[in-house]
């Protein structure tokens, strides 16, 4: 069976359903060494802030949303979230990644007086904070177009824009699984949005809920088209539905078709440059294994992570931990920031 990057999506398909795993890996471990030929496997030292988990989408995977009205739910305030922020600075951390929900009562304002009193007060913090699904609903709310929000954020403080709330690309996909959250589209929209502003962005998929191989070869090939239209995507981040505690329940991808699918995105995306291992879903040891599937980053050490969590899928990794688990799959640890550029090489 031929392998090549310009396959079509039926030649995808054919690869994901019938090519053992090892031949995929093999390509695609090929691919990772010629783009990346300097041995070194990349992380960012960084912060998830959830600054609210009240979020009216109510995604049926998502263990860690709560109504308005739960007694448990909460909104940070900016101090809090500021004291938050000169904890990871002073651990060494670059990279803040702010994520919440679709809060009904929060408006625009929060964020970018919140996102001028980080740009102020740690300057060399880069804010790569929100998701698609968040600054559509912020423009709704603001009775703003998608530009406009952006725009407005950019000025305020916000760098990049990660590619959270992507799940699967297919609307057949998210009305089963997230009915109330933006279609694939008006994801595709933001993100291109984001790019024409200058504004770098990653993109990310999540498998293992409800979709069929097919819908995963159409989120992997509307990713590379996006980034052939103009997209920003610095990496790709698979990762797998961690069912725990959600209302969809049931079971995930196995460890196996993790690798299969991390393979084949990494030998379809000839467009992306980069593309991550999920250690939070998938754990060390897996994460170990990824870097012979395809992948040259672990993402970040994650000071603090609430979301995954949430499901009951807890991993954590200290920034000497993340350097002890690269150089003992073999590699040279390199700390890099959100534009990829290293740090302490």
């Amino acid at each position: 069976m031929q392998i090549r990057a310009d396959m079509d999506r039926k030649e995808a398909l054919a690869l994901l359903q019938e090519c053992d795993l090892l031949t995929l890996g093999e390509k695609a471990n090929e691919i990772r060494q010629k783009l990346h030929p300097e041995n070194k496997v990349t992380f960012v030292v960084d912060r998830n802030v959830n600054y609210t988990n009240v979020c009216e989408s109510r995604c049926s995977f998502c263990a860690f949303y709560r109504d308005f009205d739960a007694v448990d739910a909460y909104l940070l305030d900016h101090e809090t979230i500021l004291a938050k922020v000169a904890e990871l600075v002073e651990q060494g951390g670059t990279q803040l990644l702010m994520q919440g929900g679709l809060h009904p009562k929060l408006g625009l304002d929060y964020f970018t007086e919140l996102f001028q009193k980080i740009k102020k007060q740690f300057p060399q913090v880069q804010n790569h904070s929100l998701s698609p699904a968040e600054i559509f609903h912020l423009a709704e709310q603001s009775s703003l177009s998608i530009k406009e929000t952006l725009a407005c954020l950019q000025h305020a403080g916000l760098d990049s824009l990660p590619g959270g709330g992507a799940e699967i690309l297919v609307d057949e996909v998210r009305q089963a699984i997230s009915p109330r959250k933006i279609g694939w589209q008006q994801w595709r929209e933001v993100m291109l949005v984001a790019a024409s502003l200058g504004m770098l962005t990653t993109a990310t998929m999540m498998f293992g809920s409800k979709e069929t191989p097919q819908q995963i070869i159409e989120h992997i090939f509307r990713i590379k088209e996006m980034q052939t239209a103009g997209s920003s995507f610095s990496a790709f981040i698979p990762w797998t539905y961690q069912p725990g505690n959600t209302q969809l329940g049931g079971d995930t991808s196995t460890g196996v078709e993790y690798l299969k699918v991390l393979a084949l995105s990494r030998i379809i995306l000839d467009n992306i440059p980069n593309v991550q291992a999920s250690w939070v879903t998938q754990g060390a040891k897996l994460a170990q294994v990824a870097l012979f599937f395809g992948a040259n980053d672990l993402g970040g050490t994650m000071l603090e992570e609430n979301v995954v969590a949430a499901a009951g899928c807890s991993f954590r990794m200290s920034r000497q931990e993340m350097i002890d688990l690269i150089k003992g799959a073999g590699f040279e640890a390199a700390q890099r920031n959100t534009a990829y550029g290293l740090i302490n090489s």
